[in-house]
């Protein structure tokens, strides 16, 4: 897969507005003396599903919808924040939505996904394995089965890219947390098309490493498990297109620890007073962990989404 031009992402941008506004990118004083530098927080956390992701599902429902009009209904795997976005944007155009989760999955995201209309099925012990549930549901019940990577998913994830960018074009250094990676894959494609010089760190947790893995092999490397707390970034196989566009376009992969991930999700709560998920909190944990290196730059942090368990929560809250 290619990066996109310029005009590919305002067109999916354009199907992405009328049903959101764009996402505040703010800068936080006791935040900025934490890392010791000047740091832009991109607060995807505000979207009306509290992740980046409804961005994808807008722009992909509403393509699929006129390339396929008779559609019965789609099928995908998630972990949440990926099925809350195909729910939403699924009721939005009228289709029958199915989402497959692994087995202790995140209780308030599958009760987000169900209010949002979806039937939720659960099957397998990680996200892979629910993968592969999917793929037997679209077969056994003629369903589009929608990946978690895609052109369309890249393109709509990449409007905050643009937002971030087009309101802060001198960013030295952004850090993204990598699931699956559309959302690093579309800050890659919109610091291109905007012609800027801005690195791009992508972070991983450091139980689930298959990213970092295949960037220094320079092929794909799955791992055996993903067992992190940071579900958004719980992934043992990595996709290859995403990956090709990830090489030689990010400066390198960091990977956290979940006590670094824990660390900066109450951080984000006493220097912002903003809740961070796991995967949320990862770019800020990446960038404490680069503190000396970053002394007096100017950062963009991608707080991907919000949705986090309050049990969790409450252990992590000092």
């Amino acid at each position: 897969m290619a990066e996109f031009s310029l005009e590919e992402l305002e067109a999916a941008a354009a199907l992405v507005y009328p049903h959101m506004q764009a996402s505040p990118l703010l800068r936080w004083p006791l935040l900025d003396s934490r890392l010791g530098c000047e740091a832009w927080v991109k607060h995807e956390n505000h979207n009306p599903t509290g992740a980046f992701k409804v961005r994808g599902g807008l722009v992909y429902l509403q393509r699929l919808q006129e390339r396929e009009p008779d559609c019965p209904g789609v099928v995908t795997a998630t972990r949440g924040n990926h099925g809350q976005s195909i729910a939403l944007a699924a009721r939005l155009v009228g289709l029958r939505a199915v989402v497959v989760v692994p087995e202790g999955n995140s209780e308030s995201k599958n009760r987000a996904m169900e209010a949002l209309g979806c039937e939720l099925v659960v099957h397998g012990r990680d996200f892979d394995v629910a993968v592969e549930h999917s793929l037997h549901l679209e077969q056994e019940q003629g369903l589009h089965r929608i990946p978690s990577f895609h052109a369309d998913l890249v393109c709509g994830v990449g409007s905050y890219a643009l937002e971030m960018f087009r309101a802060q074009p001198t960013l030295e250094r952004v850090y993204v947390s990598i699931g699956l990676g559309s959302g690093i894959c579309g800050v890659i494609s919109a610091r291109d098309a905007l012609g800027l010089n801005t690195e791009v760190i992508g972070v991983v947790s450091s139980e689930a490493t298959c990213y970092q893995q295949s960037l220094a092999a320079g092929e794909c490397v799955s791992t055996a498990s993903a067992n992190t707390l940071a579900d958004g970034m719980a992934v043992r196989v990595p996709n290859p297109e995403a990956l090709a566009m990830m090489q030689g376009s990010v400066s390198r992969i960091v990977a956290v620890t979940d006590d670094e991930v824990k660390a900066a999700m109450s951080h984000y709560f006493e220097d912002t007073h903003n809740i961070a998920e796991g995967a949320g909190a990862a770019a800020l944990a990446a960038a404490l962990s680069e503190r000396e290196d970053n002394a007096g730059r100017k950062l963009g942090l991608v707080l991907t989404g919000g949705n986090v368990d309050s049990v969790l929560y409450q252990q992590v809250l000092p």
